[in-house]
């Protein structure tokens, strides 16, 4: 469930410091040098993070502008690199959220990086998709119902497998039982986004408030379970500290 960032800079020292940083950090790198293929990822992907070379990159700062203008991406924390063409005023104006100037130093990124990655981790939550198996019913405005099994569940939103034909409004009532051992009705209307022959993808537009709280409880617990996973992989891979010789 690791933090991920998109780093859009083509200067060698950058990434270095960058990498080295947010590494530390346990936030993976994915680097791009060239503005227009940053930008055809952020608009299919969403991303934790984003650290642009404002002056290093020619259309750099269209990829700031995309963002911000995504629906995806305009919460996502945004770090500028400036130069001296660009200010810092301009560069929160387009939408950073923090500015650093070259050369970028290890201890003012470190110090920035501990304010940012609570936003981060909000966000990464926001989005993180759990895998999960259980039942669904959503239900038109017409009165037509459709059952089918959840596949994927984050705070924003699911997709789930269908079990016949796909609904046709783009708006649906959604309704499951929130798996515990005092078992609660979810409901909430959500968009279609996406769909095809046996499956869709849905985003909540808005979850009845009585089950908002059940809902995010569900949630911790699938984060909370994750993690041990993860820890528990993590040891298995960490050699013995007796190994063989």
């Amino acid at each position: 469930m690791g933090l991920g960032c998109l780093l859009l800079t083509g200067d060698a020292m950058l990434l270095e410091v960058i990498r080295t940083n947010f590494s530390a950090a346990r936030i993976g790198i994915e680097l791009r040098t060239d503005a227009a293929s940053a930008i055809e990822l952020s608009a299919r992907r969403h991303l934790d993070s984003f650290v642009i070379d404002c002056d290093g990159v020619s259309g750099a700062m269209d990829l700031l502008a995309a963002i911000r203008s995504s629906r995806s991406n305009k919460a996502s924390v945004v770090f500028a690199v400036v130069n001296a063409k660009t200010t810092v005023s301009m560069a929160v104006e387009a939408g950073a959220n923090f500015v650093l100037g070259k050369p970028v130093q290890d201890k003012p990124l470190r110090g920035i990086l501990d304010i940012a990655i609570l936003r981060m981790e909000r966000e990464h939550r926001r989005y993180f998709r759990h895998a999960v198996d259980v039942p669904i019913q959503l239900s038109c405005y017409t009165g037509a119902t459709f059952a089918g099994k959840i596949k994927n569940v984050s705070e924003g939103g699911l997709a789930l497998n269908l079990f016949g034909s796909a609904p046709v409004e783009s708006v649906v009532t959604v309704q499951f039982e929130l798996p515990s051992t005092d078992p609660q009705t979810f409901q909430a209307k959500a968009e279609i986004v996406w769909n095809d022959a046996f499956a869709m993808g849905l985003r909540f537009l808005r979850i009845e408030p009585g089950c908002r709280s059940f809902f995010e409880a569900w949630l911790d617990s699938l984060e909370a379970q994750l993690r041990f996973r993860e820890s528990v992989q993590s040891s298995n891979a960490t050699p013995s500290e007796h190994g063989t010789g």
